[in-house]
């Protein structure tokens, strides 16, 4: 008889792993909140929704975020817009018959393990919750829902929001906006609220690598790619010029330079902050050091008045259906092999729960074959699993800043080689 197996969530990690599990001939269930595939790149601009911007354009090139397995449209531009991807993915749902195995609008409202091994799931539709027993659980809840908020002294008496609440920029409208971060959601935000608001800021508390989305008239991952064969500090020093001869120096702009070499943190791929800071229409401004009223104060001594901020801090990883006693990744290291695989479960897995320096998708397409591989008999985890996590934590692809965003960082092409070293090892 085949496995019983719930996915949770539909987006981009959960349909890969449910058409692997479904081609291995598995009785699969998939649950998920929204009204239909593609997660996070479903746009609404519903209060709650985790959605992208209304203008969001993927930040990885097309080439390197397709499936292996199903390519995008030959007429897809070389950075599809949120409602190509999610046209993209509906149609991959469709393609591999994954559409009859999700259930819409019901929320996993709890998981745990009985006593003979199984998975207790209980959820709810429409105010009515039910309980289904299964043999595996595979968690594709993805990690860009719950906002991280930070915290200042003092008091702030405009709006306060994080970038999750942030659908249409036409709510900044003639404000006066301070965007905090500088990330991909914070110099997007920036970007698009200078076109429309009176005034916008922009408050970094450390320096960033700004990295536009073309280099020598290719995408800028393509580009990286074609020079990822060197060794790690060469890469290194030819990307930083790269970039040096492409933009000049953060100094330049009025911004902190990067305190650390490439891959250090995450890099912020944007074509338009630079070219936005010099029209005079974003002004740069140091960390906040208080709040008082509508008057932020900066550590440089200086101040501004705003009526919205705007906080672009990344955001928690979080699976609310698992007692924090059970798991919880939310702070710290997150010790799961291949960042899929955890010690202490030989039948829990986690699609997509990594942030490489690239795209998700098809390296959790890899993932999702190892996992269902593996359910069919056809793959054998090593006996030495938690050594290997261990290993893994202690050797990370980049040594980066420590922060909450940087626990799940791997770099797109090593991580792609040992999910492949696996499948066909």
């Amino acid at each position: 008889m085949p496995k019983k197996i719930c996915v949770i969530g539909a987006g981009p990690s959960g349909i890969t792993a449910a058409k692997h599990l479904l081609e291995e001939g598995m009785n699969v269930t998939v649950y998920d909140q929204q009204q239909d595939v593609g997660g996070n790149w479903l746009f609404s601009d519903e209060p709650g929704h985790s959605s992208v911007f209304e203008t969001t354009h993927i930040i990885s090139s097309k080439v390197l975020s397709e499936y292996d397995d199903y390519p995008m449209p030959a007429d897809y531009p070389d950075y599809p817009s949120h409602r190509q991807l999610a046209t993209y993915f509906q149609s991959y749902a469709r393609h591999f018959g994954v559409y009859p195995v999700i259930q819409f609008q019901t929320r996993v409202l709890h998981c745990n393990k009985i006593e003979d091994g199984r998975w207790r799931v209980q959820t709810e539709k429409g105010g009515v919750q039910s309980e289904v027993l299964f043999d595996v659980l595979v968690v594709c809840n993805g990690h860009h829902w719950n906002p991280r908020m930070p915290h200042y002294p003092g008091s702030f008496s405009g709006d306060f929001i994080h970038s999750h609440a942030v659908k249409r920029f036409s709510r900044f409208a003639g404000k006066r906006v301070l965007v905090i971060g500088g990330g991909n959601s914070a110099c997007d935000v920036a970007v698009e609220a200078s076109r429309v608001a009176t005034s916008v800021d922009m408050s970094w508390r450390r320096g960033y690598w700004i990295v536009p989305k073309f280099m020598m008239g290719n995408p800028a991952d393509v580009f990286s790619s074609r020079i990822h064969w060197l060794p790690r500090a060469i890469w290194r020093r030819l990307s930083a010029f790269s970039l040096y001869i492409r933009n000049g120096r953060n100094r330049d702009y009025g911004l902190p330079e990067p305190e650390g070499p490439i891959g250090s943190h995450h890099p912020t791929i944007n074509e338009d902050l630079f070219y936005t800071i010099r029209h005079g229409k974003i002004k740069p401004r140091p960390d906040i050091m208080e709040l008082e009223g509508e008057t932020v104060h900066f550590t440089d001594g200086s101040s501004g008045e705003y009526d919205c901020i705007v906080a672009c801090t990344g955001f928690v990883i979080t699976h609310p259906f698992f007692d924090k006693n059970f798991i919880d990744y939310s702070e710290g290291d997150v010790p799961l092999w291949l960042k899929m695989i955890p010690a202490e479960h030989d039948n829990l897995y986690f699609i997509g729960l990594f942030q490489p320096l690239g795209c998700i998708w098809p390296a959790a397409g890899l993932q999702s074959r190892i996992m269902a591989r593996e359910l069919a008999g056809k793959w054998k985890r090593p006996a030495d699993i938690r050594k290997r996590i261990d290993e893994e934590l202690q050797n990370p692809d980049f040594k980066q800043i420590a922060t909450a965003r940087h626990t799940i960082t791997v770099d797109y092409h090593r991580f792609r080689k040992r999910l492949l070293a696996q499948l066909n090892g």
